[in-house]
């Protein structure tokens, strides 16, 4: 590990948030919490979490095919541009993918709106042994519900209860839920839709409608802090990670998660069958012709 990054789990105590009101303008979306190197630095630091990231996932993939149940559950919300996809390619890109489920919830469909909000997400939670990821979430129903007024106010106050309610579940049933909000200014997200427009072959990332969005800036900043504070939780509790660095958000997403494997401790199997009877067998049998 690079010795300009701290241990990973003083790293995932300098993100967590802290428990009461949320002020998301008293937060540097530039700081480097936990890691005081720069960018060739951090690509480092990355590279050598990878061999442990893949280790603890091979366990607990192993663990969720021999009857174990847990699972690990990424959930990564932020503003337009914040870097979901892009830390999903680089963090998440780390470890096995046959392990890995992402799902990327868009708009809810005719089918989906006719049930209660958690119905869609319940179908897309990680099986036994995988990790899956979250780009968007749950949370987008109490955001964006919020800022266009999508629901009720008494629905949207109904869904915090909820939501924590279904975390709660989860946590009870085996899944250990690493929430991130990847922090991003205005500013850095103005560059990174000019990249778009300035660039061929990032047009087809461009929307038109995030443009829209940004005209109610403030007002999604207060549905994420109330929505912070309300489900930030002692055992689903939020992550805040600056995000204009992309280096550094990387890093600690990674570290995030590689300090929820060591917490989760998974271990290889142990066989249901006698090894060296089986290595016997095999020493025994004829060549095979």
């Amino acid at each position: 590990m690079s010795a300009d990054l701290a241990p990973v789990g003083e790293l995932a105590a300098a993100l967590r948030l802290s428990p009461g009101p949320v002020d998301l303008a008293a937060v540097d979306t530039r700081a480097t919490p936990g890691f005081d190197g720069d960018k060739t630095d951090a690509e480092a630091a990355l590279e050598s979490l990878a061999a442990e990231l893949g280790t603890h996932q091979e366990k607990l993939f192993a663990e969720g095919r021999t009857g174990g149940h847990r699972s690990l559950l990424l959930v990564l919300q932020g503003m337009d541009t914040a870097g979901k996809g892009g830390t999903v390619r680089h963090t998440v890109g780390l470890v096995d993918p046959q392990g890995v489920s992402i799902t990327s919830f868009k708009a809810p469909t005719e089918e989906e709106l006719a049930h209660d909000f958690l119905w869609r997400i319940e179908k897309a939670l990680p099986r036994a042994g995988d990790i899956g990821v979250f780009d968007r979430s749950h949370y987008e129903d109490v955001l964006i519900g919020r800022v266009r007024s999508l629901a009720d106010p008494e629905e949207i106050e109904r869904r915090y209860d909820a939501i924590n309610d279904f975390e709660a579940r989860l946590v009870a049933e085996g899944t250990v839920v690493v929430k991130v909000m990847l922090h991003i200014s205005a500013e850095a997200q103005r560059e990174r839709l000019l990249e778009r427009l300035d660039r061929p072959d990032k047009h087809w990332k461009y929307n038109p409608g995030d443009v829209d969005e940004r005209q109610v800036w403030p007002a999604y900043r207060e549905a994420y802090e109330i929505a912070l504070e309300r489900t930030n939780t002692e055992i689903a509790p939020w992550y805040v990670v600056p995000a204009d660095r992309k280096w550094y958000r990387n890093l600690a997403v990674a570290g995030l998660m590689l300090d929820a494997l060591r917490r989760m401790s998974p271990s290889w199997p142990t066989p249901d069958f006698d090894v060296e009877h089986e290595r016997q067998r095999l020493a025994d049998e004829d060549p095979v012709s």
